[in-house]
């Protein structure tokens, strides 16, 4: 998966980003199987010379797509960068749940959707769980910036805690989508902020 060539000059950054975006849309909607090379190409309106340039193959494109879908994820939750007091938690939970509250929502989280198509993959695996490890590892900071001011108690596991977080999170996007109904999620999140406070240093 590495090797990809920097774009060098804002052309090619442009015509790579549409590459990426093309495959991301694709692959959202069809599947990683279901999106080929030239769909992607078609939807982008870059030329086969210039997808081999950035990608050696269709796989290295996938792992791309993999970084853009969790940038997209982050830059829907601000406040996860900023985690420094229990109500900054609240306040990220709430962004999740704006973005599933739109008239498009509730939506698929696109890593979850490629998860469940590439998780037994072991050329894909390690990047979806590197993805999903940073997004936790967010969590896990603003939970040490809490246990080092002595909000959280001093047995409590950080990592162990996020973990559980985004297990809570996953399952309920999975169901919200399924059912179209904001429910499940609403309450994943409620259900994960009240784990995480039940921790906090009494």
């Amino acid at each position: 998966m590495d090797g990809q060539p920097a774009a060098s000059t804002p052309r090619g950054r442009l015509t790579r980003d549409a590459i990426v975006d093309a495959a991301a849309e694709l692959m959202y909607v069809n599947g990683v199987a279901g999106t080929s090379v030239d769909k992607v190409l078609a939807a982008s309106g870059a030329g086969k010379s210039q997808m081999y340039h950035y990608f050696k193959n269709k796989e290295q494109l996938v792992g791309a797509v993999i970084k853009r879908y969790l940038e997209g994820i982050l830059g829907n939750q601000p406040t996860i960068f900023e985690l420094h007091e229990w109500a900054d938690f609240e306040q990220w939970a709430q962004e999740i749940l704006a973005i599933q509250s739109t008239p498009k929502g509730p939506i698929a989280c696109p890593l979850g959707n490629l998860t469940g198509e590439l998780g037994d993959d072991p050329k894909f695996s390690p990047l979806l769980d590197s993805a999903y490890r940073e997004w936790e590892s967010h969590l896990e900071r603003g939970l040490k910036s809490l246990q080092a001011k002595g909000k959280l108690a001093e047995d409590a596991d950080p990592a162990r805690l996020a973990q559980t977080a985004m297990s809570c999170v996953q399952g309920g996007l999975l169901m919200a989508h399924l059912r179209h109904d904001i429910t499940p999620i609403a309450d994943a999140l409620e259900l994960a902020l009240g784990h995480l406070r039940s921790h906090a240093r009494r």
